[in-house]
């Protein structure tokens, strides 16, 4: 018997329990599934950063850390946290993801906004261009922004994509380096970022960069909210550097009442739903990475601690 501990509350016990259950018997599994095992008795912990769980000392038998969300940056500093930690990638994250970013992009591009705002009976022609003629840059190419990339790149949009270290994926211009994100930001017309929060990310779209923009780009921000200095956005929005921006992620969560962003012209709030983990298909990846533990394989999506994410 194979012993897992449900070790959060957000997501809900309710919302999990019944599938992950189905997914442990489709996998073959036989598993006590429990939020209250002893922990020198639990082999793998389901967990996710708004768990009571922050002390790892006791459970000297867990073989893995199995995290329900992409994001580890709130766990993966922690020094008790000595067994492998991995984040969740998963189909609906990942098609989620796909269709935020591809929906927003297309909104953008269309200028939908501008129509919305003409609704008085008034008869102004925009024409926009054609999606071959509009560059796109997504920041970040790991499993979601790969999917994004090439869902853009079919909807006929030139994409490149920038990563911190060398990647190669059919129709994208890949870049990375110091020399490869200016290149990257200087051709971006809608701006994508889907970076991982780290200490080299952090802050990484400050005034200077937003300035090597082309004038009136767009900004997408379905990755973390510490990627923008909030303070220069919304000075590069005031001065028309940046034309637009949607913002899915926040520094503070939920956004506070009193933020700028809430009030400005240029800005459209999300409350953080661009990919939400569902129960359904994140329980199959728990399964599959328990299967490959108890069977000595590596496990999916293994954080590397050194690069954090």
């Amino acid at each position: 018997m194979i012993n897992v501990l449900y070790a959060t509350t957000a997501p809900a016990w309710a919302d999990y329990e019944t599938p992950l259950r189905r997914a442990f018997d489709a996998a073959g599994l036989q598993v006590h599934l429990s939020q209250d095992i002893a922990p020198e008795k639990v082999d793998y912990i389901v967990y996710s950063p708004k768990s009571a769980l922050t002390d790892f000392t006791p459970y000297t038998n867990t073989k893995a850390v199995l995290n329900l969300w992409a994001g580890v940056e709130a766990i993966v500093g922690n020094t008790t946290l000595t067994q492998p930690l991995c984040r969740m990638v998963d189909h609906g994250l990942e098609r989620g993801m796909v269709e935020w970013v591809a929906g927003h992009t297309l909104r953008h591009h269309l200028d939908i906004d501008y129509f919305l705002a003409r609704q008085s009976g008034s008869w102004e022609p925009m024409v926009p261009p054609l999606a071959q003629d509009r560059p796109i840059t997504i920041l970040g190419l790991g499993e979601l922004g790969r999917a994004c990339a090439k869902a853009l790149h079919q909807l006929g949009f030139p994409v490149t994509g920038w990563s911190r270290t060398e990647k190669q994926i059919d129709g994208i211009t890949c870049l990375h380096g110091t020399e490869g994100l200016e290149q990257a930001l200087s051709s971006a017309q809608i701006l994508v970022l889907l970076l991982p929060l780290t200490e080299e990310t952090t802050d990484l779209l400050d005034a200077s960069r937003l300035a090597q923009l082309p004038k009136g780009a767009t900004i997408l921000n379905p990755g973390r909210g510490p990627l923008i200095v909030d303070e220069a956005l919304i000075a590069a929005l005031d001065s028309g550097q940046i034309s637009r921006a949607t913002l899915d992620v926040f520094r503070a969560e939920p956004l506070p009442a009193a933020h700028p962003f809430w009030a400005h012209p240029r800005v459209t709030v999300c409350p953080h739903i661009a990919s939400e983990t569902r129960a359904s298909t994140a329980s199959e990846v728990i399964a599959e990475n328990i299967r490959r533990g108890e069977a000595g394989e590596d496990f999916l999506f293994r954080v590397d601690r050194a690069r954090g994410y």
